[in-house]
């Protein structure tokens, strides 16, 4: 085919091949994915915004708001794979295979200085998020109402912090010592400071297994080998982390720049499916319901959340004023994970599995729809007016990324704050962080957590 052909082609090649890919990139996912109408205008409510709403007697006494840090770039070690795969199609790359050619004429942008650091989209993600809470809760936004911030001590969540009070503007009067980000990484990497995790898991590579089986499985291969084929190298020359820089730089150009990028036109939809599973995989094993000590392990931020919600209630019964109307923490997916299966959400009768990626196909455990960039995982405690018992007085609604969550104990989208406290009463009373994450108490081996 003559050069000018394919490059004319090449343009309807990537967004034919990329069409419906932005719903598999799992933690790599833009908000706008689990959110579509933010897509057309970023400070919208949704459909479902007037269905929320509580009864007029019920007043917001507390909001408590763990989000994810926004879109961000790729981390050094991602830039320095997709830099070998790269050179290696630059090196190797002939005219007569267009897809390596578009690939190796691809300005290779990122630099490893970039390293995982907040995105200008990232800081938008912030700033939109915050005027949409504002809106939603303009009761607990409103002027002179203390703001507690605090942040992981990433640089991208640090900055996503400053963009969520930036997108407050002036709405909030905050006094000299409040406009401070406290840096928190007890609560807000958790994981770091728990001994059993990272020696079990985070620092144990049989621990991901079921990962490392799946990226050697049939259809791991089978991506493998239709990517190689395109790009006209032998399969032995690729492997599954090579393919995975592939699509996550699609999904990096996706979210950083909104285009679609040649990489995008290596993979189908199927092939996304997969490679959405290998992510779901590795967030499972790690983050998720593989391994108890994952979720245990975030029991000390799940029972802070309940303790300045116990502070609330304690300081409304006394007629006082709320001491920390608002509360917001920026953290990680691996904040939020955890603490969403620690609470028992999005769990699947049949465990992810290297051996069955069929018949997960429709999982609840999707990390893209959980935990994209800019989720938000918020409480908001209620005091009831017309309330007819002292028990019913304060009640409590749950929202991940906007949407009212269902109570497991109730099936309802609210529930007075004692059914609440009793449900997780496990929890909250016998889960301390200390012994959880003590080493020496456990003598057994990975699969002994299962």
């Amino acid at each position: 085919m003559a050069p000018r052909r394919v490059a004319c082609l090449l343009p309807l090649l990537v967004a034919v091949a990329s069409a419906g890919l932005g719903g598999y990139f799992g933690t790599k996912s833009r908000y706008e994915e689990v959110n579509p109408h933010l897509a057309e205008d970023p400070l919208s409510l949704g459909p479902h915004a007037a269905a929320a709403r509580l009864p007029a007697a019920c007043a917001p006494l507390q909001l408590r708001a763990v989000l994810r840090h926004g879109t961000r770039y790729p981390t050094a070690g991602q830039i320095r794979r997709l830099a070998e795969l790269h050179g290696r199609l630059r090196r190797a790359a002939a005219p007569s295979c267009p897809a390596a050619a578009a690939l190796a004429a691809w300005p290779m942008w990122y630099e490893e200085s970039l390293d995982g650091r907040l995105a200008p989209r990232g800081r938008r993600d912030m700033e939109h998020l915050a005027r949409r809470l504002a809106a939603r809760f303009p009761a607990l936004f409103a002027a002179r109402r203390r703001l507690a911030l605090a942040s992981s001590s990433k640089h991208r969540c640090l900055q996503s912090g400053a963009a969520f009070r930036r997108g407050l503007g002036p709405s909030l009067s905050l006094g000299a010592d409040e406009t401070e980000i406290e840096v928190n990484d007890a609560l807000m990497r958790f994981f770091d400071h728990c001994d059993k995790f990272v020696a079990l898991v985070e620092d144990n590579d049989t621990a991901m297994y079921q990962v490392n089986a799946f990226k050697e499985g049939p259809e791991m291969r089978k991506v493998l080998e239709k990517v190689a084929s395109a790009l006209c190298l032998p399969a032995a020359e690729l492997n599954a982390d090579l393919v995975q820089v592939a699509f996550l730089t699609c999904s990096y150009e996706l979210a950083i720049k909104n285009v679609t990028s040649p990489w995008c036109s290596l993979f189908s939809e199927e092939d996304a499916k997969v490679l959405e599973y290998l992510n779901d995989l590795k967030q499972y094993w790690k983050r998720g319901y593989g391994y108890d000590i994952n979720s245990r392990s975030s029991c000390i931020l799940f029972q802070d959340i309940f303790q300045q919600l116990d502070k609330a209630v304690d300081e409304s019964r006394s007629s006082k004023p709320i001491s920390s109307p608002l509360i917001v923490q920026v953290g990680h997916a691996e904040t939020l994970q955890p603490l969403l299966a620690l609470m028992g959400f999005f769990k699947d009768a049949e465990p992810l599995r290297a051996n069955n990626y069929v018949r997960q196909a429709h999982r609840k455990f999707r990390s893209g729809r959980i935990v994209p960039y800019a989720a938000n995982l918020v409480f908001v405690l209620y005091h009831c007016d017309q309330a007819k018992t002292s028990k019913e007085e304060y009640q409590v609604q749950m929202l991940l990324n906007e949407k009212l969550m269902l109570f497991h104990h109730s099936n309802e989208t609210i529930s007075t704050y004692a059914d609440l406290k009793n449900y997780y009463k496990d929890i909250l009373q016998n889960c301390h962080f200390e012994e959880e994450c003590e080493l020496s108490k456990f003598n057994g081996t990975v699969t002994d957590e299962l």
